[in-house]
């Protein structure tokens, strides 16, 4: 087809959106794609509904080449499927509760697992009728908290979900492994690097577990790599605890003044001036903190967490670890509730052994410790008392913690968890997620069927998500530079983008000529016919993205055109008569 821009439903703007935090967010709706109707709701011009055609296009063909069927469910959806499977409770503040006219309760649906469970309960039965594999590209809704980066991360969004149904768990392997590789091939086309991470199931629950991360600086999620191969998800790092430690060892308790001793750089200079013998560093202090959990059901309890005090609380694995309930650090007035505890030197431990922190404390708060806190282990910590320490602090004599919680921040050289070497990491922006689902839904809901032998079984399920309208973002992401959008062929609203200069009839009679040769070889042009500055179609042309500019304008006269690259800039003429061929020759 042949789009004329002089009657194309598009106007691009001069200034970035107030809003704006990332390139594709500022291009995106510069250039006419997107228009924002609200927080994190955005409407869909023609140039970007486009490429979001393209992208599902893409995402169809695969989920057909796997022998996946496409469905659609409604987006209005009713609360008891969700109520079934706790998630009308887990989802807490994210999901968009109503209400109808006869009081019922509704929500927008932010995924479909349930839908599609009772879709295929109500219409199989037997093992007969497995494997099955369902998908749709539907509209999803999320109340994010912060909406932000435009089209990254909104509270409507359009994604591809599927559901995978087997009969045992020799099954389900094969369908997520063909889902796996459909997911490959996938972002292959989109054509932006990618890497595949653990990562954790949250409220989706589920044994296994991994996103498809696109590689961005601009990328919200923190992922980790080691030579050897290890890739995860900061929130899925898990590191094996050391071997304990001869609790014989380890030296008496001893306090130490500490005074104003607010951090933990205060104390390590402190400890290395007044306690000889040894160089201390901020890897020898175990740091406790204080957070108020609330569960999904709003009920709120208080969590210690210990850990090496040159490492921080990552507060995307504490929200990991602790979903669906959510945590804050802990409040004045909630310090105020134990006055065994002392801001800035809390202690699991008292110098006359009480215990402080832990299920069998004075206290009874909950204390979760860093696997680097073994038995064994000796400590610098707080003392319950205002500028006092304790050094040789030993876990498993002094203090037993209630668990292990592995939240500390990863950092870069720290050891992959499988010994495949230091770690790196780098920003990504989440474009897949993967899961083997089990039974979990199945249960809830009742999904059983008849196996060879004439017993109920309950089938085991996947579930695979991919960010179609993200995709969009992250593309842009990737391609864009400091003049507009820069679209691989393949997504390119218009392949071709013919640029007419000038006030001669002739300019543009050869626009025109050029575009319906190129139309006649399926290739969709984009003719800029408007009576505007060469200056403003130029620059319209860079922002806007094609990846082939063609300018016809003063060469014609000696019998040629402009043909521009525009991902490399490079600039190049033509003949005439050569022109559809080379515009061709550049776009396959």
């Amino acid at each position: 087809m042949i789009a004329k821009l002089s009657s194309l439903f598009v106007r691009t703007l001069r200034d970035d959106p107030a809003d704006a935090e990332v390139p594709s967010h500022r291009w995106l709706v510069r250039a006419g794609y997107i228009r924002r109707a609200a927080p994190g709701v955005y409407s869909w011009l023609p140039l970007g509904l486009k490429v979001l055609q393209k992208v599902e296009t893409i995402v169809r063909e695969e989920m057909d080449a796997i022998g996946a069927q496409e469905v659609r469910f409604p987006a209005l959806l009713p609360r008891e499927p969700y109520e079934l499977t706790g998630r009308w409770t887990d989802y807490g503040d994210n999901l968009f509760r109503l209400t109808d006219r006869k009081d019922a309760d509704m929500l927008l649906g932010p995924t479909h697992e349930e839908m599609f469970t009772l879709l295929v309960k109500d219409l199989y039965s037997s093992y007969k009728d497995l494997p099955l594999s369902l998908y749709q590209i539907q509209t999803k809704y999320r109340d994010e908290a912060r909406p932000r980066a435009g089209l990254l991360r909104g509270r409507e969004f359009v994604m591809k979900d599927s559901y995978s149904f087997d009969v045992d768990d020799a099954g389900l392997e094969a369908s997520y492994q063909a889902h796996r590789a459909a997911y490959q091939r996938i972002f292959d086309r989109l054509g932006f690097e990618f890497v595949i991470v653990s990562a954790v199931a949250g409220a989706m629950g589920g044994s296994k577990s991994e996103e498809f991360l696109a590689v961005a600086a601009n990328g919200e999620d923190t992922f980790v790599r080691s030579p050897g191969g290890y890739a995860a998800n900061v929130e899925a790092v898990r590191f094996a605890a050391p071997a304990a430690l001869p609790i014989e060892d380890a030296p008496a308790m001893e306090l130490v003044d500490t005074p104003d001793a607010g951090t933990i750089a205060a104390v390590v200079e402190i400890l290395n001036r007044d306690v000889p013998g040894r160089e201390w560093t901020g890897a020898d202090t175990l740091k406790n903190v204080l957070f108020k959990v609330t569960e999904a059901d709003g009920e709120t309890r208080v969590l210690a967490v210990g850990l090496p005090g040159d490492r921080e609380v990552d507060v995307k694995r504490l929200a990991a670890a602790l979903e669906p309930a959510t945590a804050e650090p802990l409040g004045p007035e909630d310090f105020a509730k134990y006055p065994d505890l002392v801001v800035g030197f809390i202690s699991p431990v008292s110098l006359d052994g009480t215990r402080v922190l832990g299920a069998e404390s004075v206290t009874r708060i909950e204390y979760l410790v860093d696997p680097r806190v073994v038995d064994g282990t000796f400590w610098a910590t707080g003392a319950n008392v205002k500028d006092k320490h304790l050094i040789g602090v030993t876990a498993g004599r002094d203090f037993t913690a209630d668990g292990v919680l592995d939240v500390a921040e990863v950092r870069e050289g720290d050891p992959a968890p499988d010994g495949t070497g230091p770690l790196t990491l780098a920003r990504g922006i989440e474009m897949g997620h993967i899961f083997q689902l089990g039974r979990k839904y199945a249960d809830a809901l009742g999904l059983k069927v008849l196996d060879q032998n004439g017993k109920l079984v309950t089938v085991t399920m996947g579930s695979y998500g991919i960010g179609v309208s993200r995709a969009v973002a992250a593309v842009a992401e990737s391609t864009c530079d400091d003049k507009g959008l820069c679209w691989p062929v393949a997504l390119a609203p218009y392949p071709v983008h013919i640029v007419a200069t000038g006030k001669d009839q002739a300019v543009f009679d050869e626009a025109d000529r050029i575009a319906r040769e190129l139309e006649a070889q399926g290739v969709d042009v984009l003719v800029d016919d408007r009576k505007a500055s060469p200056g403003v179609k130029f620059a319209d042309a860079e922002i806007m993205g094609m990846p082939v500019i063609v300018v016809v304008g003063r060469g014609l006269a000696g019998g040629v055109v402009e043909l521009r690259d525009r991902r490399t800039g490079e600039k190049r003429e033509v003949a005439v008569a050569d022109a559809v061929a080379e515009i061709l020759a550049a776009l396959a």
